[in-house]
């Protein structure tokens, strides 16, 4: 994975803003700030899904979270309205939060609209770089955040869940997602989803 003096101050400076997060998370004996822990699980994701991918692709599975804590799900109505709300005014916040930074860092124009068009999930399905992106989003979810989300719901909802992440997902994303190291439980969910 090529990298370049810009891309690491980028970087420098997403995980900067992302270590302000007030939520922590231990992973390994480490403590973390979760969003900065989330940004270098999806870096590493993304090197060994796509190992080629763009520095434009490289810098926004950096970002893709950056201060998401700032808008909280709760000041949003607890349904299906206020959720998909909030998710389009985060790829907004997270689009406009990146573009300051990669200002700063001195990238071109044309490298800061395609951070913000990858953020904002712009033609899913159609744009490969998107897709790959979703990929590697959906696998850093199942890998490090489904077992303890799994906790919260009825299994009937966790199916739900599955099925419709599994829908975003490409095939070669698919078939990564299934090369994951996922418990017996989460693994037995995973086979009740794709065969139910």
């Amino acid at each position: 994975m090529a990298t370049t003096e810009k891309l690491l101050k980028a970087f420098e400076l997403f995980d900067k803003a992302n270590n302000q997060d007030p939520n922590r998370e231990e992973f390994q004996g480490k403590e973390y700030a979760k969003e900065v822990l989330y940004a270098i699980r999806m870096t590493n994701k993304l090197n060994s899904f796509a190992p080629k991918a763009s520095e434009a692709m490289q810098l926004t599975a950096r970002c893709q979270h950056i201060c998401r804590w700032e808008i909280p799900r709760d000041s949003y109505e607890m349904n299906r309205v206020g959720y998909l709300k909030w998710r389009q005014d985060l790829k907004k916040f997270h689009a406009a939060k990146a573009s300051e930074i990669l200002k700063e860092v001195g990238y071109d124009d044309q490298t800061i609209h395609k951070v913000a068009f990858l953020l904002e999930k712009k033609q899913l399905k159609k744009n490969e770089e998107t897709q790959t992106l979703e990929d590697v989003i959906c696998l850093v979810f199942l890998e490090y955040y489904f077992e303890p989300f799994a906790l919260k719901y009825s299994e009937d909802k966790l199916i739900d869940i599955l099925q419709k992440t599994w829908k975003k997902m490409s095939e070669k994303g698919q078939e990564a997602a299934l090369k994951l190291p996922l418990s017996k439980d989460a693994l037995a969910l995973v086979g009740k989803a794709l065969n139910g």
